[in-house]
């Protein structure tokens, strides 16, 4: 296994743009090892210092994350990881894990990473899930999409507060007043809360000024 990082770590190492490499290969590994194989290879990947073979690493562990350990070790070890594009990933694995489970299955694990402690976790869960109202649940329950993102609205970390703040615009394309309701209930004499609103609120107002 650890020829075949080291194989990775080459390959990869070249790639300096997307994801979508590093996607096809951690899916086609999924399939290709038994299940022991596929945690050891991915284990071992994270480790690597090359960044798109953590990348691998997080897109392969997003496939084995209905294994709880493997989940927790997204949220533990993978959240915390030191570049952006790995933690791009993480957003795309939890989903995996939400789609594998099914989105209301997997509320009381949403709600529990959008209530960690840790920034990257709540982002994996406010980017992972976009657009919130084109997954199903969501789709048919807009407004738990929007009550769920709308409770981070001051959150302390100004990434997760503009993937809140772009999730809610996104919803406000289909459900426009569902969002412009829930705005109006905020108190914006604070400046983050005011970040958030002007981005949630920017395809609401514009509309407003062509009617």
């Amino acid at each position: 296994m650890k020829e075949y990082v080291e194989g990775l770590e080459q390959e990869f190492s070249a790639i300096e743009r997307g994801f979508l490499h590093e996607q096809r290969r951690a899916r086609f590994d999924y399939g290709s090892f038994d299940r022991e194989q596929a945690l050891r290879v991915a284990y071992l990947a994270y480790r690597s210092e090359v960044y798109q073979v953590r990348m691998y690493a997080a897109f392969l562990l997003g496939h084995l994350s209905q294994d709880p350990s493997v989940l927790s070790f997204l949220r533990d070890e993978v959240s915390g990881d030191t570049n952006w594009r790995v933690q791009e990933v993480l957003a795309k694995a939890f989903d995996d894990f939400c789609a594998v489970r099914g989105y209301e299955e997997a509320l009381p694990v949403i709600d529990e990473w959008l209530g960690d402690p840790r920034p990257g976790v709540r982002r994996a869960v406010t980017e992972g899930l976009r657009i919130w109202t084109s997954r199903p649940y969501f789709r048919d329950h807009p407004g738990s999409a929007i009550a769920r993102l709308s409770r981070l609205r001051s959150d302390a970390s100004e990434s997760v507060r503009k993937s809140v703040g772009n999730a809610l615009r996104d919803i406000s394309k289909k459900h426009p007043e569902l969002v412009a309701a829930e705005l109006e209930t905020w108190d914006r004499s604070s400046r983050e809360v005011t970040q958030v609103y002007r981005l949630a609120s920017m395809l609401i107002e514009r509309a407003a000024e062509h009617t």
